[in-house]
């Protein structure tokens, strides 16, 4: 328990959830996702399933805002929409497999950055190659787009890599070289 004797058992265990839900907080912070959408996720991993007014009275928060955190966590499938028996009211529960959460918000990113940057060296390609097949660009601007052109043709290979890597994960090949520990 903690060092405060005044105390009860469930304050510890209350705060004993509050500091990893601000650790969560704090990491998703660290990949793109908002504090205050951490916090939701966080909140929610030590909750079997919520509605947007349970979330709300939990948190503080407004329900649009709310609503827009669930939102941004579902695109990342690390929250998925559940049905209550009985009510009509949407809820949601949070992933708590940290190795599914892994390879749902990872792979997203990832592939992401990938589709993004090679469609981006695709069309940045095919303008360089308009200056490098046109006789009348100087020498000066060729080399320039030539060297250009080749930077971003040894950057390909890192974006096909982590197509690949997300490929592992997905499939679940990434544990058979990495295989997951057990507690001990």
């Amino acid at each position: 328990m903690s060092n405060n004797y005044e105390e009860t058992p469930q304050q510890t265990v209350e705060n004993a959830k509050a500091l990893v839900v601000d650790s969560l907080a704090e990491t998703m912070d660290l990949y793109g996702v908002t504090r205050s959408a951490g916090t939701l996720y966080g909140t929610m991993y030590f909750e079997e399933d919520m509605t947007l007014d349970e979330m709300r009275e939990k948190l503080g928060m407004s329900k649009p805002s709310m609503s827009t955190g669930v939102k941004k966590l579902q695109n990342y499938d690390i929250v998925k929409q559940t049905f209550r028996k009985g009510t009509r009211r949407q809820t949601f529960v949070a992933e708590k497999d940290f190795f599914n959460f892994f390879s749902n918000f990872f792979t997203k990113k990832w592939l992401r950055e990938a589709k993004i940057n090679m469609d981006a060296i695709k069309h940045a390609q095919m303008e360089l190659n308009s200056v490098l097949d046109s006789s009348e660009v100087d020498e000066e601007t060729k080399r320039e787009a030539e060297q250009i052109f080749q930077q971003l043709e040894e950057s390909k290979p890192y974006y096909l890599w982590l197509q690949k890597l997300v490929n592992a994960i997905e499939s679940g090949e990434i544990f058979d070289l990495l295989p997951i520990d057990s507690n001990e």
